[in-house]
């Protein structure tokens, strides 16, 4: 059953097993979602049984997608000024049986409301008979961006996965295509593209078993569309091979059904649903996670956690602080040469604390600059999701503020950034989202003077120790950062 590909400052993470973490809100509910497609502002997924989930800030989901023709496991695709659908009708064992057909549709608006919105007649792409060893369900759709062919992948356990070409004007199966057999021991699979190398995502394991299930997505790449679809061992996945891309985790287990969704120059996310969240009564639900690549691997990066972090820049290695007087901390010292000299084990040394260097602070507003860390104050943020303020692809907005305080991180008019008194405005919330390379960049959701959302301006280090906010550039050490959990 099935999902796809879409396209729109540094912070290592460790540590945060034991911090809250969010999770799509509203009604998310779905199995087998099909690709993030982004429709006139509005991001739509489809699942199996029909119907499917909207967002209009692509956190917040509720129910309201239209798609006929019931079956299972839809892929959803833009291309040109109209979305193609494809889907399962039968198989599967649903009805009892192996017996499947594959069809597609076309429409130009994903948006019921639309006076556009109208599905043409499905038409078959394939099929199969439930005797053979094959079963048409779980397609998945690739575009390729080389040749402008349209590919779909499908199949399940009950025999191979299966790789077919579509005329991308007509929807129709190309003419004289003959299936080809490119993998075994999975289902919904997806077709993606990236850095010549030709990605088969699969889902392996048990499905449809609430907590029990043991769905788990891996993957093998190709330099041909056509394979063979290698993993890092150098297993093909037409003999059972396969990389773990993502398992259970955060309490949720029965990783499916995987998409693609490229929203910047390496910000990337990957989408799928749980068979069970253990906090949502065990029900299936939608899952957006940070799309990493290591090594032209790609690999399911973490939700970010609420909790206290050195902000660390990838430029130099300095860290966010404000921009105050450094205070020493008093310390019983011995030369150097007399390590030995004192019987007495050491003492450990307490961190300086808020309430020891806080009346040394100007009143008012204090900028931020970078600087050696140094465990002080001054460089601990308090880093929270604030769930009224909604969300965005992939994760709510977040307040950053000095640890025990309410002096929040601010974007201002002048691109400059202070810390204020957190009230919640929109200069105020960040949106944390993480690269492919593994690091970080964080945006204002609004600029001071500047109407709409901000997606352009991002946290920057101008110097060593001049942070900034200027024009997000993946190819810079200037636009990421890092996160140390502390």
């Amino acid at each position: 059953m099935k999902t796809k590909y879409l396209i729109g400052i540094s912070f290592i993470i460790s540590n945060l097993s034991f911090s809250p973490v969010a999770a799509q809100v509203g009604e998310p509910y779905i199995h087998d979602p099909s690709t993030i497609a982004e429709c006139e502002g509005k991001y739509y997924t489809f699942g199996t049984g029909g119907g499917g989930l909207i967002s209009e800030d692509g956190w917040s989901w509720h129910s309201g997608a239209d798609r006929p023709g019931g079956g299972a496991a839809p892929d959803v695709m833009k291309i040109g000024d109209r979305y193609l659908c494809i889907y399962g009708a039968t198989g599967g064992g649903l009805g009892g049986g192996h017996s499947g057909r594959i069809l597609t549709m076309w429409n130009k608006t994903l948006d019921p409301k639309s006076p556009d919105f109208k599905w043409t007649t499905a038409v078959e792409v394939c099929s199969s008979d439930g005797m053979e060893d094959q079963d048409a369900i779980d397609p998945g759709l690739l575009l390729d961006p080389t040749t402008g062919r349209l590919w779909a992948s499908y199949g399940t356990y009950f025999g191979t996965i299966r790789l077919i070409e579509i005329d991308p004007t007509t929807g129709f199966r190309v003419s004289g295509n003959k299936e080809k057999d490119i993998a075994i021991d999975c289902e919904a699979t997806d077709l993606i593209y990236r850095n010549g190398w030709y990605y088969l995502l699969g889902t392996h394991g048990t499905c449809c078993d609430g907590v029990n299930s043991t769905y788990n997505i891996v993957v093998g790449r190709s330099k041909s569309v056509e394979g063979p679809y290698m993993d890092n061992v150098g297993r093909d996945m037409y003999h059972g091979g396969g990389r773990m891309v993502i398992a259970a985790g955060d309490r949720k287990t029965g990783a499916g059904h995987f998409g693609r969704t490229i929203i910047d120059e390496g910000v990337e996310i990957m989408s799928f649903h749980w068979e069970a969240d253990f906090d949502q009564g065990g029900r299936s639900v939608l899952a957006i996670r940070p799309l990493l690549w290591k090594n032209d691997w790609p690999v399911a990066g973490d939700r970010f956690k609420d909790g206290t972090y050195e902000i660390e820049s990838e430029r130099r290695g300095y860290s966010l602080e404000l921009a105050v007087d450094f205070v020493r901390m008093q310390q019983e010292r011995q030369g150097w040469m007399r390590n030995n000299s004192n019987p007495q084990p050491p003492k450990p040394i307490a961190n300086q604390t808020l309430e020891q260097v806080a009346s040394t602070w100007p009143a008012g507003d204090i900028p931020v600059r970078a600087g050696d860390f140094m465990f002080r104050p001054h460089q601990l943020w308090s880093v929270k999701a604030v769930p009224e303020a909604g969300g965005y692809l992939g994760g709510p907005y977040y307040k950053i503020e000095i640890e025990g305080t309410e002096r929040a991180l601010t974007a201002t008019e002048s691109l400059e950034l202070t810390t204020t008194a957190f009230t919640g405005a929109p200069e105020q919330l960040w949106r944390v989202e993480q690269l492919t390379d593994g690091t970080f960049r964080l945006l204002p959701k609004q600029i001071p003077g500047k109407e709409g959302l901000n997606t352009t301006y991002v946290l920057y280090s101008a110097g060593d120790s001049t942070p900034t906010l200027a024009p997000y550039d993946f190819s810079s050490d200037n636009s990421k950062w890092n996160f140390r959990r502390q």
